[in-house]
């Protein structure tokens, strides 16, 4: 049995380190491991590996992978993997997104409190050794507390659940919306709405936090019909997928303030370009793709993709298993 690992990317953390795969070798003696720092020349490889450990492949790699059982994406989102051959086949597909969902909704609340508290203000105004107390109180958006403040979570994967218990610990009241509103309430959420009334959500919500996939009922959600519907001292926080969120309108919903701000982890074009108008929207906070950042995350990746290859030894179900029909 051969498991590839094949993983490129130009952000070194996002690429298995060396010990990754030794360890993988040591702890299954009867799997080869094989592990490919580049796509280059996999082709080979790709005939006889019954396990991939991937963000992505092309329809014609995947055809050529005839012994292929089982695919993990060391990413949570898995919409690059939705090609139709993929979807319509038995192959299982699993994701890491229970990996991510902590770190990120650190990420989240960081990010809240930010906002709140009007900290890159405070920042620009430390750059030009200004004193500015009374500058940020007289301001548009005055500091705020985030006790008693209404959460709207759009998704409750691992990152909305785990952002709903870090908020209600901080004393917001959490709602959200999902596709399935009738499946058990998470802790902390007080009501979940069903994605059709995200418009409910939106119109209560002093802060709005995206964390659902990317699938062609979620890419471009929140356009200028939706935004129309949050407060005007709302303010959106994406860390799901950059195709969530109209960027254009967002720019001018923001410039116009017909809401108090935002914050993006996330954008349609990644790395941003230089001349990305959001660069200089003063109530925009941007972060540049660093939510899910952590020297914890490879061995984060190991406990999972471990316990899974045992498990799929063992004949027993799969962690973290992917809805191809659904993308997530």
């Amino acid at each position: 049995m051969k498991l590839l690992i094949v993983l490129h990317h130009r952000f070194e953390l996002w690429n298995a380190p060396e010990w990754f795969a030794q360890r993988l070798q040591g702890d299954f003696p009867q799997v080869e491991v094989v592990h490919f720092g580049s796509y280059d020349g996999i082709e080979p490889q790709l005939r006889d590996a019954e396990i991939i450990v991937t963000w992505s492949l092309r329809p014609e790699q995947f055809m050529l992978a005839k012994r292929l059982r089982w695919i993990h994406s060391p990413a949570a989102a898995v919409h690059q993997l939705m090609f139709p051959e993929l979807v319509n086949s038995d192959i299982i597909l699993t994701n890491a997104r229970e990996v991510h969902g902590p770190v990120v909704a650190e990420h989240v609340i960081a990010l809240i409190l930010a906002l709140a508290k009007q900290i890159p203000q405070a920042v620009r105004m430390q750059q030009t050794h200004t004193w500015g107390q009374e500058i940020m109180w007289s301001g548009r958006q005055r500091p705020r507390e985030v006790a008693g403040a209404t959460l709207g979570l759009v998704g409750l994967g691992s990152i909305g659940r785990e952002v709903a218990r870090l908020a209600s610990g901080l004393g917001m009241r959490v709602i959200a919306t999902r596709e399935n509103p009738e499946k058990r309430k998470p802790g902390g959420v007080e009501r979940v709405y069903a994605s059709t009334e995200i418009d409910s959500l939106l119109e209560q919500s002093d802060y709005v936090v995206l964390a659902a996939p990317t699938t062609p009922a979620t890419t471009g959600l929140i356009n200028a019909e939706r935004l129309a519907h949050m407060k005007s001292d709302g303010c959106l926080i994406n860390v799901g997928r950059g195709p969530l969120v109209d960027e254009s309108v967002l720019v001018e919903a923001l410039l116009q303030h017909r809401i108090g701000g935002a914050a993006l982890d996330v954008f349609e074009q990644e790395p941003l370009p230089a001349d990305s108008p959001l660069w200089d929207v003063e109530n925009l906070l941007l972060t540049p793709h660093t939510a899910g950042l952590t020297d914890k995350l490879w061995e984060r990746h190991y406990t999972l993709i471990s316990e899974n290859l045992r498990r799929y030894l063992a004949h027993q179900p799969l962690l973290a298993l992917v809805d191809k029909t659904k993308g997530y």
